[in-house]
């Protein structure tokens, strides 16, 4: 199966169904891509008991009604192909082939989870993936939950726990109370933000929030059944039948790096101010360019919907520029909104990356005992010995499992320093027909 589309977006989360409305509605063909069933992201997840929340049921609704919208759900991008091709596995369609004229990526972010004694127990997830978990049906009533790491995920996460009828016992944060007030009295500018926080939290009603902590070890025979919570010099341990934790997100950039996307030092790609990538024809938006909450990500979309599609302002070729379905006028007076927007968000993300960066007690490594990379079984003290990422997968096979070093890479990249190599495809498990079907594919012309 091979088609052709105009604009090809690689993730339906806010920043992808913005970029997909906007594009689709200045004329383009585009394709829509995303892993999930459901369209939404981690943000805007949809799940049993979770119907689509009215910004994602109002941006759906008006996809549906375009004729020039295809979307490929449960789909995943197995590995480039030719100059502008991707080879996609999708669970409906299997094996298929799409090349695209401009693809923006809108690939999101990965939860950071670092490794503590224990965290192989069952019980044990990210904080992001117990919401996860919570809308895909996973019953937790009565379940005694510890949310711990950093950042504003774990608020989400306590609200999507309490509402399924968990018990929060604590929520435990890494940043310390003096950077977490502050940023309380940043949220003051952002009244929609601040009331957005006290709805989940409560004003954390029945539940220790401990911050300047971390979670020190995981116990259990077979499953988890306590934690101690390292708080300053001293430790305390809680009764608990889950844990979860994670240190904030990280840019999902598999496909950039495959493609030769630029790659800041934070991990993030490198985009213009028209959300334009180092290569051409290709463009980024969303947590992927640098994590910074659904409203940037939707502005970024947007504006790189705009641009991607060949409207006013994007400076592309005009033989490979759709026809625009908007007045020229009123597309670049909705840009230079969108500019005011983004701004303002980033200012925001900015406020946020201050608060919960990640301090010393959360980037010092466990024993060398604890297991670096679950996949394969290797512990912290076996990949010290080495000097970097390649020599450590030679001689233990860390980052080598099925998660493909997603997980321990980032957290021996904090760790250690390390840099992990640019990511060969085929990018995930794919089954050998589709393998095939890139190897018969012939290469593309310009």
């Amino acid at each position: 199966m091979k088609q052709h589309f105009d604009i090809v977006v690689a993730g339906a989360g806010p920043a992808g169904l913005n970029a997909a409305r906007t594009a689709a509605r200045e004329g383009a063909t585009v394709a829509l891509l995303d892993d999930n069933p459901r369209a939404g992201g981690q943000i805007w997840r949809q799940g049993p008991g979770h119907p689509p929340q009215a910004q994602l049921h109002a941006l759906l609704e008006a996809l549906c009604m375009r004729t020039n919208v295809t979307l490929f759900a449960s789909t995943r991008v197995i590995a480039p192909l030719g100059l502008r091709g991707l080879l996609l596995e999708s669970a409906e369609h299997g094996s298929v082939s799409i090349s695209y004229d401009r693809l923006i990526l809108a690939t999101g972010a990965r939860e950071r989870l670092l490794p503590f004694a224990g965290w192989t127990l069952p019980g044990v997830t990210g904080a992001g993936a117990l919401q996860a978990l919570i809308k895909g049906g996973m019953p937790v009533r009565g379940e005694r939950i510890v949310i711990a790491g950093s950042g504003p995920l774990l608020i989400a996460a306590l609200a999507t726990a309490r509402a399924a009828g968990a018990q929060v016992v604590a929520v435990v944060e890494q940043a310390s109370a003096l950077e977490v007030a502050r940023f309380g009295i940043a949220l003051l500018g952002e009244p929609a933000k601040l009331r957005q926080a006290v709805t989940m939290t409560r004003g954390f009603a029945g539940v220790r929030y401990w911050t300047g902590s971390i979670v020190r070890q995981a116990h259990g025979d077979g499953r988890v059944e306590r934690v101690t919570i390292l708080r300053g010099q001293r430790e305390s341990t809680l009764d608990c039948d889950r844990i979860a934790c994670g240190y904030g997100l990280v840019p999902n950039i598999t496909l950039a790096q495959a493609l030769g996307c630029a790659i800041n030092e934070a991990g993030e790609i490198v985009v213009d101010r028209e959300q334009r990538t180092s290569v051409d024809r290709v463009l980024a938006a969303g947590e992927c360019t640098g994590v910074g909450g659904a409203e940037l990500a939707g502005v970024e979309g947007e504006i790189a919907g705009l641009s991607a599609s060949g409207a006013p302002a994007s400076h592309t070729p005009a033989s490979h520029t759709p026809a625009s379905h908007t007045p020229a006028s009123h597309t670049s007076a909705r840009r230079t909104a969108l500019h005011a927007q983004r701004a303002r968000w980033g200012r925001f993300a900015r406020r946020v990356d201050t608060a919960f960066a990640l301090q010393a007690a959360a980037r010092t490594p466990p024993d060398d005992a604890t297991l670096l990379c679950r996949c394969e079984d290797v512990s912290l003290g076996e990949v010290r010995a080495y000097p970097d990422w390649r020599e450590a997968k030679l001689h233990t096979r860390c980052g080598m499992g099925a998660c493909q070093g997603r997980i321990c890479g980032v957290a021996a990249g904090l760790y250690f320093g390390w840099q992990a190599g640019a990511p060969r495809p085929p990018f995930g498990p794919a089954q050998i027909g589709t393998l095939m079907a890139a190897g018969a594919e012939p290469p593309q012309a310009e």
